[in-house]
């Protein structure tokens, strides 16, 4: 049963009728430009099959009511003109900050019943968290009938501004931007600082494998902040306004703390090598795409210090595995989560069986595998 179908479902069963309607919100996995998006740099992320599906009907109060059909049907209910966040911090959190911040930049806004299903793993390096804001404005807007729907950028900017203010993360515009702009069976080359972005078409005869570690990440356990502080460091040392501005030769001869050096270092060159794998995959060269991983994985695990072993070991299998046509490197913030790899199409079978047989989660058990398989038309194939 898709996300959408659970959450009509579990709508119909919650609320005893049928919603208005259903709307969805990818995952994304990005390929490659880590931890640039808040130095506004380039990244080149793309939407995923799994994600976040919320069933909607209008309210005519300016109250919410939810059911979290993945947390025990769990609840929430609050108004709108006042969606205070929670305490720990939950779901929840995520709901009622989309709406403060939707509200905030003035985006229309009615009450709403809302079924939230996903099939994003949690602490994957997928983004489930911008996949829920994102599905929330789309549901919340969707509402407000008769209403000019918001645009990627501010339903994007919205949800920024809410895990800012709400999670607690400091990110960048990447994810929601990603989710909200992406085309199915594409990467999105985003700008994050001039907020443009530009669909690049992905071969047709190549695939995606995502394959997750288990060793589950949290953003804010797992020093995000630290590292955007970090980078603001940097900076603030070279006299330049972002690391967008900085040079290598720059960073390399500013006198500058080792440590921050090293995350302007990697800051520098994975926006650099953002815009290579735009035209490496331009010239279906699979395997300067690769060798552009590579540097990517390496560059993370040295300079900017945000792997862990497991990761590192589940990447240097997926490489060595696919070989030349291809690569591999870890995906998302950090800390755990995911690897994203790139090869040929006919090659998923042989890598697949290989890492099922090689390697184990933390926990012992095999690693969950997502296949995203592109066609020369229409939407891609996933695979779990």
């Amino acid at each position: 049963m898709t996300p959408q179908d659970r959450a009509a479902a579990g709508f119909a069963a919650h609320f005893g009728a049928a919603p208005d309607g259903v709307v969805f919100a990818p995952g994304r996995v990005n390929l490659i430009g880590e931890h640039v998006d808040y130095n506004g740099g380039l990244v080149l992320p793309m939407p995923i099959a799994v994600g976040t599906a919320i069933a909607w009907r209008a309210r005519a109060d300016s109250r919410v009511a939810a059911v979290a059909l993945d947390y025990g049907n769990a609840t929430d209910d609050f108004l709108l003109a006042d969606p205070a966040n929670v305490d720990p911090f939950d779901w929840r959190g995520y709901l009622r900050g989309m709406a403060a911040c939707m509200a905030e930049r003035g985006l229309p806004l009615v009450g709403a019943d809302l079924a939230v299903a996903g099939s994003i793993p949690r602490g994957s390096g997928l983004s489930s968290s911008a996949s829920l804001c994102i599905a929330t404005g789309r549901a919340l807007a969707a509402a407000a009938a008769g209403q000019p729907p918001p645009d990627a950028l501010e339903l994007s900017l919205a949800g920024q501004m809410a895990e800012h203010r709400y999670a607690g993360v400091k990110c960048g515009i990447m994810d929601q931007l990603a989710i909200a702009a992406g085309e199915p069976g594409s990467a999105v080359l985003i700008d994050c600082r001039a907020l443009t972005t530009e669909v690049i078409q992905l071969p047709h005869e190549w695939a995606v494998m995502i394959v997750q570690s288990g060793v589950e990440r949290g953003l804010v356990d797992g020093h995000y902040n630290a590292r955007r502080a970090d980078c603001e460091a940097a900076a603030a040392a070279l006299g330049v306004e972002s690391l967008r501005d900085a040079t290598r030769e720059m960073v390399d001869a500013a006198p500058i703390d080792l440590v921050i050096r090293a995350r302007a270092r990697h800051v520098v060159s994975d926006i650099a090598r953002a815009a290579r794998a735009v035209e490496a995959i331009a010239a279906h060269d699979l395997a300067a795409l690769g060798r552009l991983f590579a540097q990517s994985h390496a560059s993370m695990r040295d300079d900017f210090e945000i792997t862990v072993p497991a990761v590192d070991r589940l990447a240097a299998l997926l490489a060595d595995t696919i070989g030349e046509q291809g690569g591999a490197r870890m995906t998302g913030g950090g800390f755990g989560g995911a690897v994203v790899a790139i090869l040929h199409a006919d090659a998923v079978e042989r890598v697949r069986a290989t890492v099922l047989e090689h390697y184990r989660t933390p926990s012992g058990a095999a690693p969950d595998i997502m296949i995203e398989r592109f066609a020369p038309f229409g939407r891609p194939k996933n695979e779990a």
